[in-house]
């Protein structure tokens, strides 16, 4: 009796892992096992990197509030305590635009703190 191999099916898996490798360099692009690791390998950078960009933003959040509350005369700590205390509910993300963005806005809510 004759082997079976489903070739269908393995030339659709292949096919579908080289559409991922598509525009990689070298070999990478284009050498089934070699393309299979590099992809496999993205996958998992993705993954990793999904969390990571959270971490990331929130840093730079935190810089340019840091940045924009010591042109205020007050430190990051010192602010965001304040911040609490006084009950305004504004995030990070919202903060860090306003000192980028609005500067007199934040300088507001920086004297809003302060009282």
């Amino acid at each position: 009796m004759p082997r079976s191999v489903n070739a269908v099916a393995s030339r659709r898996r292949r096919k579908k892992m080289m559409k991922h490798a598509k525009g990689y360099f070298g070999r990478r692009k284009n050498v089934w096992t070699v393309a299979k690791n590099a992809v496999e390998k993205g996958w998992q950078y993705s993954y990793r990197d999904r969390k990571n960009k959270k971490r990331n933003f929130r840093s730079l959040w935190i810089m340019r509030i840091n940045a924009a509350a010591r042109e205020n005369g007050m430190s990051y700590s010192a602010f965001m305590g304040a911040l609490n205390n006084s009950g305004i509910e504004l995030n990070r993300k919202v903060l860090a635009d306003l000192a980028m963005n609005h500067p007199k806005a934040f300088e507001a809510v920086v004297k809003q703190v302060k009282k």
